[in-house]
């Protein structure tokens, strides 16, 4: 097996959503606001190339939206989807397998493309996994969440027939393949799932927005993105005491500067022990 980091666009996002309760005297030391309250942020993606497999997790905003959309973000910085891709010697009709943790639109808006009037997938040899408790959620969306749904990025999977849905346990988690399993978490958006995956004698697991930094980690730093965040404490609480028992490396979605990191139990509570890129592993 192995991984390679893909980074995509950086974007920004209010500082004070994205900490929620939090105050701004001590959020911005760990992530500093420009003059209109807004941070940087990555849209970090993780391929996994596992025997015949080729596996990606998440593909950030992509780029068939207008100016006015991409406007509220403020997309920089040198990476893209397929840039970062070819960097290491893929195309995007190489991809056997996409995983959208969950379908807001800096995760999944890579996965279709436009050409001409029509949309497409970006992926054509793919299957893409959801599950059908956050289909359901996110075709249905509710007032509070609905900005965060773009059709464009959602229905056209369905209507090419690669989807495919991931069981959803009523506890545990959903084997994937022989080295990669799927938590699911509720408390950021309905049926989020988190890919745990056996690399090296280590488990490496997909934070996407559960931690999306590692400024997150502390347990009242809660977006206030996230639709249940008395939710996402505890599933925060029960993940890092897991975590720290286990040695897991956390793998970050959104951390402008940081791509992984251990944990170790403080007076604190749990805290960061090591960070690293995940070419150190």
């Amino acid at each position: 097996m192995k991984l390679y980091t893909i980074d995509t666009e950086l974007f920004k996002l209010d500082g004070g959503a994205m900490y929620g309760v939090v105050p701004k005297v001590i959020w911005n030391k760990l992530n500093p606001a420009d003059e209109n309250n807004l941070c940087t942020w990555a849209m970090r993606c993780l391929l996994v190339e596992d025997g015949d497999r080729l596996i990606l997790i998440d593909n950030g905003v992509g780029d068939k939206q207008d100016d006015k959309f991409f406007g509220h973000y403020h997309l920089h910085g040198p990476d893209t989807l397929e840039r970062s891709l070819r960097r290491h010697g893929f195309l995007r009709s190489d991809i056997t397998d996409v995983i959208l943790t969950h379908l807001h639109f800096d995760h999944c808006g890579g996965s279709v493309i436009r050409e001409g009037d029509t949309f497409v997938t970006a992926f054509p040899n793919a299957t893409y996994w959801s599950n059908e408790r956050h289909w359901q959620w996110a075709i249905h969306p509710n007032d509070r969440e609905k900005a965060s749904f773009l059709k464009e990025n959602i229905l056209p999977i369905q209507e090419s027939g690669q989807l495919s849905m991931m069981p959803v346990p009523a506890k545990g988690t959903a084997a994937f393949s022989s080295t990669m399993d799927i938590r699911f978490v509720h408390g950021h958006t309905d049926a989020m799932m988190l890919p745990r995956i056996l690399y090296k004698d280590r488990t490496i697991v997909y934070m996407a927005d559960l931690i999306p930094a590692v400024g997150h980690i502390p347990l009242p730093y809660v977006m206030a993105y996230d639709m249940f965040p008395l939710t996402t404490l505890t599933e925060k609480k029960a993940f890092l005491e897991e975590a720290v028992h286990n040695d897991y490396v956390l793998f970050f979605e959104h951390d402008p500067v940081h791509e992984c990191c251990t944990l170790q139990m403080t007076e604190k509570g749990v805290r960061v022990k090591e960070h690293f890129p995940l070419s150190a592993l």
